[in-house]
């Protein structure tokens, strides 16, 4: 079972929903980078669980404690190792779908794949994982704000409702770093309505890197686009994924959808990014934007068809702590993705060629 990701900024998260802890290890962490636990705290706590009406009641502190890789609030570059405490697991009412498979989630696959599962939660296919990814994506900013480059993110749309703007701003929570509290007020309702129904949302979330440096992506393969892609998509309910105008793009002309280059104190930029902010696979040096669509929560509390595993038909009911929608919790497991994709290609391209200066 693949668990890491990256080539030279590596991560390889363990850990199951209803097991003891969950943890992570980063190699390849240049050292001499001033990192404090405090620094990946910030942004684990924008995942946690428990924080208001639209998210999972399960109260999980997701308290980080660093092992090793820092030494007097410094990097080393030896490898950085994490670890949380899962200390409000409950899986009394996963008993009950032990030998079943929940619709929409993973149980049938594994089962089929490895014949035999973690039915609590989910184990390793739930997104209690992405807690490894948040806090090695906190590290991996740390490397981008070297060169200038920041990622941030927001939730564009949650059930058919959408931002009507985009600019950087910050509202509460994730829901949304974009100034449209209207907007955001509805996602909330229809969060809850929702929730009141027993049923649930998907979304969309935007991300976006600013100040990426020209030239990260390595052609053919691991083009910028196509790490990005594998990032996202492997993230939990992450079903589809585009880059700047995507599919929208394929409504437009080669002559609307080019970008034109201009230059701008002796820099070369474009006028529009429909591409955003690649070309060929590698970056251009305009904004990185991306959007992954989240499907509805898979879990909820209503009767489903399904069968178990002696192949018998059942009627199941699944009870539980579930986020009624996950795109607000997902907007920091995008940004750390997209931060892991951009920090090891940055590392990466220092041995492109000799002189490069980025």
């Amino acid at each position: 079972m693949a668990s890491s990701f990256g080539r030279i900024f590596k991560l390889t998260t363990w850990g199951e929903s209803h097991g003891p802890a969950l943890g992570v290890v980063i190699e390849g962490c240049p050292a001499g980078i001033r990192l404090d636990v405090s620094d990946i705290q910030r942004e684990l706590d924008r995942r946690r669980v428990g924080q208001s009406a639209v998210t999972s009641p399960r109260n999980e502190g997701d308290r980080a404690e660093m092992l090793s890789g820092v030494f007097e609030g410094v990097t080393t570059g030896a490898p950085i190792s994490l670890i949380t405490y899962n200390r409000d697991v409950d899986s009394s009412k996963y008993e009950p779908l032990r030998d079943v498979f929940r619709p929409g989630h993973a149980d049938y696959t594994y089962w089929a794949k490895y014949g035999h599962r973690d039915h609590r939660g989910g184990g390793r296919s739930s997104a209690r994982e992405t807690w490894g990814r948040v806090a090695a994506g906190a590290i991996a900013r740390k490397v981008l704000a070297s060169v200038g480059c920041e990622v941030y993110g927001f939730a564009r749309e949650i059930g058919g409702i959408a931002m009507e703007t985009f600019d950087r701003g910050e509202i509460e929570r994730n829901l949304v770093r974009c100034p449209d509290p209207v907007a955001a007020e509805r996602m909330v309702a229809a969060i809850g309505e929702a929730k009141a129904g027993n049923d649930s949302l998907g979304g969309i979330v935007e991300v976006r890197g600013t100040g990426v440096p020209v030239g990260l992506g390595e052609p053919t393969f691991d083009k910028l686009d196509a790490l990005i892609g594998q990032a996202m998509l492997s993230i939990p309910a992450v079903k589809g994924v585009e880059l700047g105008e995507g599919f929208a793009v394929v409504r437009s002309r080669g002559s609307e959808a080019n970008d034109s280059f201009y230059v701008d104190g002796g820099r070369v930029r474009t006028r529009t990014n429909n591409a955003g902010g690649t070309l060929g696979g590698i970056s251009s040096g305009e904004d990185v934007v991306v959007r992954v669509a989240v499907k509805p929560t898979s879990s909820v509390a209503q009767d489903q068809q399904t069968v178990d595993t002696r192949l018998e038909p059942r009627t199941i009911l699944v009870e539980g702590r579930h986020d009624p929608s996950v795109v607000p919790r997902a907007v920091p497991v995008a940004e750390a993705m997209l931060a892991l994709v951009l920090a090891d290609l940055l590392l990466l391209n220092r041995a492109a060629r000799i002189g490069w200066e980025g």
